[in-house]
């Protein structure tokens, strides 16, 4: 089987294409990732922190029951 030369050459030009726009889409993962991550870390900073009643006892609110 013998592969003339522009075949040969055709075919590296579509590898590196194919390469070329994979290179591509992972790129835009990646960065699709970071945003996501950025608006989740600001999604978690927006959440108020609780600070536990004062006027109860410390063992409250330590349990659940899961029998009832």
């Amino acid at each position: 089987m013998e592969i003339s030369a522009n075949a040969a050459v055709n075919a590296v030009l579509q590898t590196q294409q194919i390469n070329a726009q994979q290179e591509v889409q992972v790129s835009m993962f990646k960065k699709a990732l970071d945003t996501q991550t950025q608006n989740a870390l600001s999604l978690i900073d927006a959440i108020p922190q609780v600070t536990p009643a004062k006027n109860l006892p410390a063992n409250l609110g330590q349990t659940i029951n899961t029998k009832a």
